[in-house]
């Protein structure tokens, strides 16, 4: 994301310097990995853009022509004043003339530079790149649809969205460009030969099955969310209970071991606490996969349904997740999005896609409710940011100067003087200390990342991207030690200054 802009520049300025014909061609579309790529091809003369092609299009191919007068390159470079000097010492190049004109003079059109370029928003890239990328999945794969864990937080919902815009890209290239391509390839999805959709429904309806798995710690809340978003999109939805899965596997430990655990407001230990979450989380994975493969079945539909993740990028750098939970599936369309601009995109998704429930997951404050809660008829306690000792932001600035900048403890503890001003050395340094310890005791977490669509430059898909180890030291002695050097010299350095 957010790189189209510096391409542009790049070709801009080369011809601007110049002068000449720039012609860039890219592929569009996903060549079976994890990016997808932008397309754009243009052709640049002078500083100038004179055609452009789309940067995202459900389109196999686009083709993107100008017509341009050679004279005019000419004359640009002629008021070039260092080129001028070359010239005058080379050697003149010879002309050879024959009885032919690579235009019709007679009937010259020349294409005139645009006036504004095509840019999208981060948001609108996020509204075009990932559904494209899962349609193009989709249609290679043999799936004839989607399963989705719908929790009514932002991170499922902001998958569920994506797939409401591929129904909306598919929709349009349908009913308003007429392409029979799109409209054939999704008949093969759908396994239907005379499938005709009459709306963004009708396909979300064929491609995307939706299921709120709730237990007694959920709240009611979040299961209203996640049904009005389904009915907005116009998915099969089911509602269900796990609390049986849940309970008969704590009691088959307690019977193995003559021990049961506890949440720790029941008595129980952080050890018991978290084995209790995780246990929920790992069984929502077991039953989508399930879904996954006998919804068709119960539907006396033909295929299976891809399973997809639900994991952001900035939950995969700090570990914030149950390994081989419901983040586990066969694609992720989000594992490469930080949260900052998910909420963007939600953001502009419910005015472009008319889904008046997304306004209600965009004021929720993120929960895993995995823990007991008093009044299910409100949101969970348990908030994300709260149990991370961190925000989703300030995540995102840990993201960039980790793998960006290439920066370890101590050199992330002084950049980050620099850039949070609003917060004290010591808080700064108890920040990047939490956020090591995690970062290191996680790490392994990123070796097994379900396979996500890429953006950011600091992606942790250990397979591809990220090749750092998995086995760091988590306690980082020397490294902790100077940061407290640094604290304590800058604490003085300040009380010194106010005296």
């Amino acid at each position: 994301m957010r790189k189209l802009d510096k391409r542009l520049s790049l070709i801009l300025n080369s011809t601007a310097k110049i002068g000449g014909v720039y012609v860039y061609s890219n592929q569009q579309g996903c060549d079976g990995g994890r990016l997808y790529y932008d397309g754009s091809s243009l052709v640049a003369m002078n500083g100038k853009v004179i055609a452009q092609g789309s940067q995202f299009s459900i389109k196999e191919l686009e083709v993107v022509t100008a017509t341009i007068d050679l004279e005019m390159i000419r004359s640009y470079r002629r008021d070039i004043k260092n080129r001028g000097i070359k010239n005058d010492i080379e050697d003149e190049f010879s002309r050879v003339y024959i009885d032919y004109n690579l235009c019709n003079l007679d009937h010259l059109d020349l294409t005139d530079p645009q006036g504004d370029i095509k840019l999208h928003s981060p948001e609108e890239e996020i509204f075009l790149g990932p559904p494209l990328w899962m349609w193009d999945y989709l249609r290679r794969s043999g799936a004839r649809g989607f399963f989705l864990p719908l929790s009514g937080g932002l991170d499922s919902a902001s998958v569920a969205t994506m797939v409401g815009s591929m129904c909306h890209l598919v929709y349009k290239a349908i009913e308003e460009e007429k392409d029979e391509k799109v409209l054939s390839d999704l008949r093969k999805v759908v396994k239907n030969d005379g499938f005709t959709p009459d709306s963004p429904r009708d396909i979300a309806k064929q491609v995307l099955v939706t299921t709120y798995m709730g237990t007694k710690n959920s709240s009611t809340e979040t299961l209203k969310r996640a049904k009005n978003l389904a009915n907005d999109i116009g998915c099969q939805f089911f509602d269900c209970e796990i609390d049986e899965m849940y309970e008969s596997t704590k009691n088959l430990f307690q019977k193995i071991t003559g021990k049961e655990p506890k949440y720790e407001s029941q008595g129980g230990t952080y050890a018991e606490d978290v084995a209790l979450q995780n246990i929920q989380a790992r069984q929502r994975m077991v039953l989508s996969y399930m879904m996954a493969q006998l919804v068709p079945w119960v539907n006396e539909d033909k295929g299976f349904l891809l399973v997809l993740g639900t994991a952001n990028l900035d939950e995969g750098l700090r570990g914030y997740m149950t390994k081989y939970d419901c983040s586990s599936a066969d694609i992720n369309p989000i594992g490469g999005i930080n949260k900052s601009d998910l909420k963007l995109f939600l953001g502009y998704s419910k005015d472009k896609l008319g889904f008046e429930s997304l306004q209600s997951i965009l004021d929720a404050k993120p929960s895993a409710e995995l823990r007991p809660i008093e009044d299910k008829t409100k949101d969970s306690t348990q908030l994300d940011e709260e149990e991370m000792g961190m925000t989703y932001d300030e995540l995102n600035q840990f993201g960039r100067l980790r793998k960006i900048k290439g920066c370890g403890p101590v050199s992330m503890f002084s950049e980050l003087l620099q850039i949070w001003k609003h917060l004290s050395p010591i808080e700064i340094s108890e920040k990047v200390k939490s956020f090591f310890f995690f970062y290191s005791i996680n790490r392994h977490k990123a070796t097994t990342v379900t396979p996500s669509y890429f953006t950011e430059n600091y992606g942790t898909d250990d397979n591809r991207f990220d090749h750092r180890q998995f086995l760091y030291n988590a306690k980082w002695e020397y490294q902790f030690k100077k940061i407290d050097e640094l604290v304590k010299y800058y604490t003085e350095k300040k009380s010194q200054s106010q005296k």
